[in-house]
């Protein structure tokens, strides 16, 4: 007597719910939804948001945080952080003015003093951060009391003139204001070197898990200190920006812009805990700041209230970013 066994059929196969689709979605593209949001909110409260005028205005007023914010996403998505970049960038500018109206130098050299100064500020806090086992936390805000203590030795307090170079970088080229090359340029090389370099690959998986990265044979130390080089780096070349909008170097320039980049970063879908960032998630969030800010002006908002939506926004985006790592 035979016994037949027939199995049963697999269960079909059921793809994601509508609901599970679109929580994917806002997860992935989140920044670049809220930044659609705000243009539209601001649209309605003012015509003259959508102007090809004030849409270029948005452009130069997010070009600094953004440059700036391009060299945070290196260092946060290795579950890092920098607060010294907007002393860094006042730092660099004035060196920069320093060098070519005091010590002689040819005014072409102003932009390659100015990355310089940047790249080696962030460097000691990177060695300071890897080798010395210093927290980034302590080591970054010390450089920020450095950097900005330097600023106001060099430049005695005052506004140091900056040459034709520099100032060049705040002026336009065509109908195509030059701080919004810098940033598209900024964030052309982000994306590829995260995206497309061993180098950048192997910062996500420093950020994701550091003993096993170390365990696989990456140069945890030396990656750690390349990030924070390269942020200043960065911070350098904003503060260059910076002063070619204002057309000198002023000791007190960037104050705070450090809170922007992290922000910036974050909005853009980077998590503090690393492992995570891209930079087009970073470009989106330095324009919803840029958006808010300009949106705020046009409709007369004080600037004293424009701090405070801004940290409410920073608090949104960090809230987000723990719930999304809950999940």
């Amino acid at each position: 007597m035979s016994t037949e066994i027939s199995a049963a059929p697999p269960a079909a196969a059921t793809g994601p719910t509508p609901r599970e689709r679109v929580t994917t979605f806002l997860s992935d593209n989140g920044a670049l939804v809220g930044l659609a949001v705000v243009c539209l909110a601001m649209f309605i409260a003012t015509p003259d948001f959508l102007t090809a005028q004030n849409l270029l205005n948005v452009g130069v007023q997010a070009a600094v945080v953004a440059v700036l914010a391009f060299g945070m996403t290196f260092v946060i998505i290795t579950a890092g952080i920098d607060l010294s970049v907007g002393s860094v960038a006042a730092l660099a500018a004035i060196s920069a003015g320093w060098a070519t109206t005091s010590a002689g130098l040819p005014g072409w050299m102003a932009l390659l003093v100015g990355p310089a100064v940047g790249l080696l500020a962030g460097a000691v806090c990177g060695l300071a951060v890897a080798y010395a086992k210093l927290p980034a936390f302590i080591a970054t805000l010390a450089m920020l009391s450095i950097a900005r203590g330097l600023t106001l030795v060099i430049s005695g307090g005052r506004p140091v003139e900056m040459p034709d170079a520099v100032t060049w970088l705040g002026a336009d080229l065509g109908p195509v204001p030059v701080p919004v090359l810098i940033l598209i340029l900024a964030a052309l090389i982000t994306a590829f070197v995260l995206r497309r370099t061993v180098f950048g690959l192997s910062l996500f998986a420093v950020g994701g898990n550091e003993e096993a990265a170390r365990l696989a044979g990456l140069p945890v130390a030396r990656l750690t200190a390349s990030v924070y080089a390269l942020s200043g780096l960065f911070a350098g070349i904003a503060g260059l920006v910076l002063a070619g909008r204002l057309a000198s170097a002023q000791p007190q320039a960037a104050s705070g812009y450090e809170l922007d980049a992290i922000a910036s970063v974050v909005i853009g879908g980077a998590s503090l805990s690393g492992g995570t960032g891209k930079a087009s998630g970073t470009l989106v969030g330095a324009l919803v700041l840029a958006v808010i800010r300009n949106g705020l002006n046009l409709l007369n908002v004080t600037a004293f209230w424009q701090q405070v939506v801004i940290g409410l926004v920073i608090a949104l985006a960090v809230g987000f970013d723990v719930i999304r790592q809950r999940r």
